[in-house]
């Protein structure tokens, strides 16, 4: 089993910036990519950035160029700078974490809120 702890939402200001972190805990050896996610009521969840063990990364276009997935495997950790914020930004965005045994496991969500 993997756990998963999100942290960071909140709410900013249009063109703010926010940071979210995911530790994980429990068969950390078992992690490989790593990922955010965010979802809006009534829509689908959408990928918003991915990163593999080896440092790879993935972004939805929509994202690209304002915000960046890191990791620190020494911290058990994956980040999410968010810069740029815009009000479409606006959802819940959700820690995932792909298992080497192809189980994903999710995280609770925080809230990410952008408004003046």
């Amino acid at each position: 089993q993997v756990q998963l702890v999100e942290s960071g939402g909140g709410l900013v200001q249009p063109g703010g910036s926010l940071r979210l972190s995911c530790a994980a805990s429990g068969r950390i050896s078992y992690i490989g990519a790593m990922g955010w996610y965010r979802q809006d009521p009534g829509k689908q969840r959408e990928l918003v950035a991915q990163i593999s063990r080896f440092g790879s990364t993935n972004y939805a276009d929509s994202v690209k160029g304002r915000f960046t997935i890191s990791r620190d495997d020494a911290k058990n950790t994956v980040y999410l700078q968010m810069n740029s914020l815009n009000i479409e930004d606006t959802a819940v965005y959700y820690c995932n974490a792909g298992s080497i045994t192809g189980i994903m496991y999710w995280g609770q969500g925080t809230q990410v809120t952008v408004s003046s």
